[in-house]
């Protein structure tokens, strides 16, 4: 098993117990909605996000239980967003990770109020005074995330995916990049630079970050959208070939397959370069660029 393998395998299995802990089961009349919750979370995924905050969070020594709130919170800032990503009014999928979506196990009313629910839930997490000592701390975590989160990031590109489908005009290059930047990039940048913010780190080390993760945001959605154009719906657990007949911006579509490739690799060395300061300590974080454009699902 390789080391990142092994690591991401370890984190998930944190990361699941975290949730399952955040989330409890009810009797009440609110059942549903917990069951809704539980079962868009616990439904699998390689659990990124959670896994960049810990890694990041290693790299300055932050304790596992200062990094963990963060990292079980941005998990449920990524379900909430699939959950409404796959209603009928947004992508009407049926399968999320092999599984029926949301929606479709439960009901459309369910879905949206689970995904209300973990968004909320993910603020009250790394707001509480158990998460971290440092109130400045706590209130940086949340001003991040609601950024990341908001019309400025991921439901902004969101908003920019959407107007894709209806413009008169393929977006160009620049206008995806944007685009993508915040629907896919913002949680990712977010997940990257949570370990600085957590250590109290600014400067020259947050930036390296920062750049770090937009390199990877990207070269992760031109992956997205190589496994869109070519990949097996089997192995990847949700149609595919839906984005191009939608008329989505995409960057193979405005690339092709050979231009969007070696995209994607230009970028995974550029986030590579960004690693040189941390020394030993940002192997994973190496090996998490590369697997971004290795991935089969």
């Amino acid at each position: 098993m390789s080391r990142l393998k092994q690591a991401l395998e370890t984190c998930a299995d944190d990361v699941i117990d975290a949730l399952a802990a955040y989330v409890p089961q009810s009797a009440d009349v609110d059942a549903k909605l917990y069951e809704a919750m539980r079962y868009s979370l616990m439904a699998g995924g390689k659990r990124l996000r959670p896994f960049l905050v810990l890694t990041s969070a290693d790299l300055f020594d932050v304790p596992r239980e200062r990094a963990m709130p963060v990292a079980a919170a941005i998990e449920m800032v990524h379900t909430y967003s699939l959950i409404h990503d796959d209603l009928p009014a947004m992508d009407d999928d049926d399968l999320r990770r092999g599984k029926p979506t949301c929606h479709k196990q439960f009901d459309e009313a369910s879905a949206i109020l689970a995904g209300d629910a973990l968004l909320t839930q993910a603020f009250e997490i790394v707001a509480r005074t158990d998460a971290h000592p440092d109130p400045a701390v706590r209130a940086e975590i949340c001003y991040e995330l609601a950024v990341a989160a908001g019309a400025p990031g991921m439901v902004g590109g969101q908003v920019m995916d959407l107007a894709a489908e209806a413009a008169a005009a393929p977006f160009d290059l620049d206008t995806i990049i944007r685009l993508q930047n915040r629907k896919t990039g913002a949680l990712i940048r977010f997940s990257c630079e949570a370990g600085a913010v957590l250590a109290g780190m600014a400067g020259d080390v947050r930036a390296c970050l920062k750049t770090y993760a937009e390199s990877i945001g990207l070269a992760f959605q031109i992956a997205d959208d190589l496994l869109d154009h070519e990949g097996d719906e089997a192995a990847m657990g949700k149609a595919v070939g839906k984005d191009a007949a939608a008329g989505k911006a995409t960057f193979v579509g405005l690339l092709g397959v050979d231009g969007a490739r070696a995209k994607a690799e230009a970028l995974v060395a550029k986030a590579v370069a960004e690693l040189a300061p941390f020394g030993d300590r940002g192997e994973l974080l190496r090996d998490v660029a590369q697997y971004i454009i290795d991935r089969k699902n």
